[in-house]
């Protein structure tokens, strides 16, 4: 392969004659050479002779030079240049031309010639003729090695079996987080293991996990609190008026309004009974405060009374008429109960957030038993306490709180699938200004596309698995960095447990092979076995009876 720079006819194979003192002289043959260069990225010719010589090669690195998502190097000065192979296309002549992104640079060794001292980010640029060399082993140690920084190591470095990769915490956690990927791409389980290694990192750390299928009691039973409707004893009285208006109202149009109005003035009157009103001064209808629902519901039949026209009573009535149907409904007793409403706020956020962690620092709340109807008021109470806490324990002492929310396209959607409730407004207000309060958010996703317009590039590092719906490739690629593109173009292909990972947690975007979990520590997500599981029979006459009595009884 010949290519033609200023007149001149340049041949990779002497553009750099390796001296016989440097280690690794085969590896440092030219494979080919710079193009053209602009900004963040350039185009390259390789040479497929050279490509083919190194694809039996031992080291796994130099194997794969030159392929979809690999990594190739250029000397600049006494630095060596890191790039990304992000397209490969074959012209007229039979030469193999790419597109690469430049990555970062490091040092190089006098003596060996070696790279060292790897950085994010580019000082100073190729120019056309340059050679480029295949990446080895050594070298990718180097640039994925971690620094002194706190980080846990999850998984392996593609392509190789030794390579670790690391995930930098407080970068990862500074500026919110991201895990994404089809269903069986093995989501549950990266999750799972980020999670058992942010808490074996610190087992006196601050995590609430949202978990609406039930699917991470069995992953951290031994390392986490875990609450479901039998044992969270969430206190009604701390919702917001926002939250009490999605639970109680059931009008619409002009007559919600009417409701809300009605619902506001009771509930003042409702908390205004309680002796801590008299402590806290003028008392707001936003304040957890805790009130009786006997008592709301005895004022606003009080209020209907000073009526003149029946048509006047029906926002009362419908207000009452809500109020003792959730009163009583088993499903609501584990928040809605009267035995609920001592001032347990203190205790509450305790056991939620883990103040003391006693060396389980992450809560799980299961909220597959919460009635649908409420289930996003509940994630959006929990959601909310986390940012109130940050806001209102300024000045003492931090304890930063990690939010983990599963399934996320659910509870912050587009405006495509929006229903206006309160759990996008508080997760996508944490999402932007959650890290000035010490409040991280990890979302973790199925269907990024679903998401609401810029929560996903707020995430300050995204982790991507396999997205085989184009829509969430496309949305992904929009939310990462220009550097990562290379990378992007490979998501489509990847395999279980494997992910694209970018941004501030990583030293340099890496393609990763996700470390496997002990059966113990992996959530209970495992699809069904279809061919083994019919061949099973017996025992469905108890079966039944157990399911439909457990059905009647709304109870697990």
């Amino acid at each position: 392969m010949d290519g033609h720079f200023g007149g001149r006819v340049f041949d990779p194979a002497n553009a750099f004659p390796a001296s016989d003192a440097l280690v690794g002289r085969a590896a440092l043959k030219p494979i080919g050479a710079v193009l053209e260069v602009a900004g963040a990225a350039s185009r390259v010719m390789l040479d497929p002779v050279e490509l083919d010589a190194l694809a039996d090669s031992s080291d796994a690195a130099v194997a794969h030079a030159g392929q979809m998502g690999s990594q190739v190097k250029m000397r600049v000065g006494g630095t060596w240049l890191i790039a990304n192979v992000r397209s490969l296309k074959l012209d007229s002549g039979d030469r193999i031309m790419a597109d690469i992104d430049f990555l970062g640079e490091g040092d190089e060794e006098r003596l060996t010639g070696k790279l060292y001292k790897f950085r994010r980010g580019v000082t100073r640029y190729p120019t056309p003729g340059c050679p480029i060399f295949p990446v080895s082993t050594p070298d990718l140690k180097q640039i994925y090695a971690a620094d002194d920084r706190a980080n846990i190591e999850v998984g392996n470095v593609y392509p190789t079996k030794d390579i670790r990769a690391a995930l930098y915490i407080d970068a990862m956690l500074g500026k919110h987080f991201a895990l994404l990927g089809s269903t069986g791409t093995g989501k549950s389980t990266a999750a799972a293991l980020i999670l058992h290694r942010i808490c074996e990192l610190a087992p006196q750390g601050h995590i609430v996990m949202i978990d609406p299928h039930g699917e991470y009691a069995s992953a951290f039973k031994t390392t986490g609190a875990l609450f479901d409707v039998s044992n969270l004893q969430m206190p009604y009285w701390l919702m917001n008026f926002e939250e009490h208006c999605e639970v109680f109202l059931t009008a619409s149009g002009g007559d919600r309004q009417v409701d809300a109005d009605i619902l506001a003035k009771c509930l003042l009157l409702a908390k205004g009974k309680n002796r801590l009103a008299a402590e806290i001064g003028k008392l707001t209808v936003d304040a957890p405060v805790p009130y009786l629902l006997s008592d709301l519901t005895q004022i606003l039949q009080l209020e209907m009374g000073k009526m003149d026209k029946a048509t006047d009573t029906a926002p009362y009535l419908r207000l009452r008429s809500k109020i003792d149907e959730i009163k009583s409904d088993p499903r609501y007793a584990f928040m809605f109960s009267g035995m609920l409403v001592a001032d347990t706020m203190t205790a509450f956020l305790a056991r939620i957030f883990r103040l003391p962690g006693g060396g389980k620092p992450i809560s799980i709340i299961d909220v597959s038993g919460v009635p649908s109807e409420i289930t996003s008021v509940v994630v959006a109470v929990l959601s909310r306490m986390v940012f109130d806490f940050a806001i209102w324990s300024r000045g003492e002492n931090k304890r930063p709180v990690l939010l983990v929310c599963e399934e996320a396209h659910r509870y912050v959607p587009n405006e495509r699938n929006a229903n206006g409730s309160s759990v996008g407004r508080i997760l996508s207000r944490i999402a932007k200004e959650g890290r000035k309060y010490g409040v991280s958010l990890g979302l973790i996703t199925q269907r990024p596309s679903d998401l609401a317009e810029g929560v996903l590039s707020q995430c300050g590092t995204i982790l991507s698995m396999r997205l085989n719906n184009e829509r969430d490739q496309a949305f992904v690629r929009a939310a990462m960095p220009e550097g990562a593109r290379g990378f992007l173009d490979s998501i489509p292909a990847l395999r279980n447990r494997e992910c694209i990972a970018v941004g501030e947690g990583v030293a340099t975007p890496v393609r990763l092979l996700f470390d496997g979990l002990e059966e113990t520590k992996r959530p209970a997500s495992e699809d069904p076995l279809f061919s083994q599981l019919w061949r099973e029979t017996g025992g469905e006459d108890q079966m039944l009876e157990r399911t439909i009595r457990r059905w009647r009884s709304q109870g697990k």
